[in-house]
Parts: structure tokens; sequence; C-alpha cells
């Protein structure tokens, strides 16, 4: 049975695009914007994605070409099977089992808010009582739970379908959606009053809080570039694996990461100038998106609409990454046991419905227990194992592959038209960069104790 491949170019791409572009674009760095300063760490943020995120990028997606598999069996096929790299590809690659389990009940939120907006029944809410609203959702496993199936069961049937006719074309025109729906959103957000402070705010670099706590700040530039183009556990290698030798692997690492800034960066937009205009702290963390956001749409002319576009847009980005992702485990079963894709969706679906029970039903306990990750459940702690863990050490591990096949990876990436990856990083990314990933993973740990 010959493997699968992408149909187009701009399937690759939006592909990839939907995989990095998630709730850590949408959601994440606009709170981490403003909780360090905002333009300084937008700043620090860019350099960090040069500097890091597009050889990290560029190599994984390198390994996945030159494997012709997903994570685990391109190091095999790459290695002759030696266990000091097939192991930790193993390892690592749980990551994306672990991301769904908690992944999929977070984008069940975002369907259950767009859902309500589109009904209207969240605009009868008062302002009191818009806390209370997600309470009861998260605190209800069985409306929990159900939206949580509902993004699970979307994203098994689309991958389900085929590569071309069901994870390429439904993604494609979903990315689609999503650019429109950023764009309208960014460009109402620009006429409200609040746009020119909240602008300025993001935009304008602030030295002075820079040089109150600039190793905090660094850090988190550092942290929100490595994060956010979800790289280290396989997930653009699979989608490197998918494609030709006609393009340099280069230059669409630096289209992907591109165009994921840009939705960043526009989600910014919408989200700042709304903030100001209705005196809401912009470094107000998860809360913004469920509680504060919310209150604002119940209060404006139009707000049933703008909250119903607000939450279909973020509703998108969680579910393209969904697709993302069950692709690359559908992958696994059908390269590493030879099953149908329908046999592995099936396996898939099953497994990430049932495995994610526990963050539906646990999200509101332990909240007096304080899991590792230094939050307040299940969700918390499953992120801090892949974030925190499983994400650097993966990237460490392509990093150091390609550093010490230097040649190998240099054919590879450097294969057809297109910008071509420099000889000249040899040394940056043989001794500078595994030092940036361990200082990363080091530094997480150390934030999560102090």
């Amino acid at each position: 049975m010959s493997r699968e491949s992408l149909g187009s170019r701009l399937g690759f791409i939006m592909l990839s695009v939907g995989c990095a572009v998630g709730l850590g674009n949408v959601w994440r760095f606009p709170f981490v914007v403003g909780k360090h300063g905002g333009g300084m760490f937008v700043l620090l943020y860019l350099v960090f994605l040069a500097l890091m995120g597009f050889p990290i990028l560029t190599m994984e997606l390198g390994v996945g070409r030159m494997g012709g598999a997903n994570l685990i069996g391109s190091f095999r096929n790459l290695t002759g099977n030696r266990r000091r790299w097939v192991w930790p590809a193993k390892l690592v690659f749980i990551g994306n089992f672990i991301l769904m389990i908690y992944y999929t009940t977070v984008s069940g939120w975002l369907l259950a808010y767009a859902k309500r907006y589109i009904d209207g029944s969240m605009m009868s809410i008062d302002a009191r009582s818009v806390g209370a609203v997600f309470d009861q959702l998260t605190g209800t496993p069985s409306v929990s739970g159900g939206y949580m199936l509902l993004a699970v069961f979307v994203s098994t049937v689309v991958c389900a379908c085929g590569l071309r006719n069901g994870v390429e074309k439904v993604v494609k025109y979903m990315m689609g959606a999503l650019f429109v729906l950023i764009a309208i959103l960014a460009g109402y957000a620009l006429t409200t009053k609040g746009s020119a402070p909240g602008m300025s705010f993001y935009l304008k670099p602030d030295w002075n809080n820079f040089i109150s706590a600039p190793g905090e700040t660094v850090f988190a530039a550092m942290g929100q570039a490595f994060f956010t183009l979800s790289i280290g556990v396989g997930s653009m290698a699979i989608f490197g694996s998918y494609i030709g030798k006609e393009r340099r692997l280069a230059g669409e690492s630096a289209i992907i990461i591109a165009l994921d800034t840009l939705i960043a960066f526009m989600a910014g937009m919408i989200i700042f100038p709304i903030c100001f205009s209705y005196g809401v702290e912009v470094n107000a963390g998860p809360g913004l998106i469920f509680v504060s956001l919310p209150n604002i749409f119940n209060n404006m002319t139009g707000g049933r609409f703008w909250g119903a576009l607000f939450f279909i847009f973020l509703s998108l980005a969680a579910l393209t990454t969904v697709i993302a992702v069950v692709e690359n485990l559908i992958a696994f079963f059908i390269d590493e046991m030879k099953l149908s894709r329908k046999a592995a969706a099936l396996i898939t679906g099953t497994g990430v419905a049932i495995c994610s029970l526990p963050c539906v039903f646990g999200f509101n306990i332990w909240k007096d227990v304080q899991p590792l990750g230094g939050g307040s459940s299940i969700l918390d702690f499953e992120d801090f194992i892949v974030s925190q863990n499983l994400l650097p050490i993966g990237s460490l591990l392509i990093v150091l592959y390609c550093a010490l096949n230097w040649n190998a990876f240099m054919e590879e990436v450097n294969t057809g038209k297109g910008m071509i990856f420099p000889e000249w990083m040899k040394n940056y990314c043989r001794y500078i960069l595994p030092l940036i990933v361990v200082v990363i993973f080091v530094w997480g740990y150390l934030k999560m104790f102090s």
C-alpha cells in the first residue's frame, strides 16, 4: 500500500499553519504580552522566533521528509533503529496524545460559547453571572463532555475521509474562514474608542517595564516563541513526510512562521483595543476569554454578532490544531501497525475520547492540591507534561540529530527551489541552540518552584 501524500503546496502550508495556530496564539499570546509590558515583549518574541523557531521547525520538517514517516518511524528509518534515537522519539511522541486529551476539552468550551452566542442565550446573562456560566460549563461533565466529544468526532471524521479529501481539503477551508474572521474582527476592534491606547500599549516598547524585570520578559518571550509552533513532538514532522522535494524547507518554514505570527499579532489587534475601550485588564489571564470578553460582548452594540464571530474564530483555531494532531496519531497507526486509515481513525478517536474524560471530570477538583503544573486541575498537569517537558525534550532530540548529521540535513532541506538554509548556522545549531532549549527547559522548572 503506497503512502499518502498532500495534493498541493498550499495544502501543506495551511495544514502546518493550522497545527501551529491554536490557543497559544489567540489566548496565551495576548495574555503574556499584557503581562510583560506590551511592545518590548513583542519585539523580543519576534527575535526569538528567528533564533529558535525557524531552525527547529526547519529541522523537524527535515527529519519528517528524510525519514518519510511519523517521528518514531523517521528516526527508525534514519538511524537503523538505534535505541538511543528511537526510544526518546517514542517518549516525546506520546505528547501528541496527552495534548489531545486536554486540548479537546478546551476546544469543547469554545464550541459551547460559540453556540450560545449564535443562539443568543449568552446575551441574557448579566455581568455578575458571566463567570458563573463558565463555572457551570466546566462543572457539568455531561455538558462539557458532550462538547469535547463533538470536537473529537469532527476531527476524527475529517481525518478518516483521507489525507487529501479530508484533512487537506477541510483545513484549507477552515483556515481560509479563520483569516476572514480575524480580519473582520481586527477591523472592528480598530474602530473602537480604545484603539489608539490599546495599539500603543501593544506595539510601543515599554523600556521602563523591561528594565524593572528584564530577565522575566526575555524568558517569557523565549518561551512563547518556542511553544507557539508546536515543535518537538512530531506534529510538524508528519507533514514534512507528506510532501515532495520540489521546495526547500527553509522557505516553507519562514512562510509557516510568518502566517502563524500574523494570526497571533492580529489576535492582539482584536483584544487590546477592545480591552482598553471597556476598561478590562489586559493581563487577566484565561478569564479574559471566558469571563471578561463575554462581559464586553454582552454590553456592546451588536454584541451577539461580534461574540459569535469571536468564538467561531477561536473554535476554528482550536479545531485545526486538533485535526492536525489527530492526523499525526492516525499516521502512527498506519505507519507502525499497518492499519487502514479508517481503522486507525476509529482507534485514535475512541482512545482520545475515553482518555479525555479525566480532564472533563477533573477540571474543578484538586484545587487545594496544586499539581506539578502549579495550576488547579488535571488539565494544568497534562499541559505541564507536554509544554514544559516533552516539547523541549523532543526539540533537543531533533536539534542534536540534525546537528550531528549536518551534511545529510543540509542536503535534504536545501533540495528544491526557494530559500537556502545557511551553512554558517552549523556551529549555532550544534552548540548554542541546544543550550537555549535546555535553558528553556530548566527555566520552566525554576519558575514553577519560585
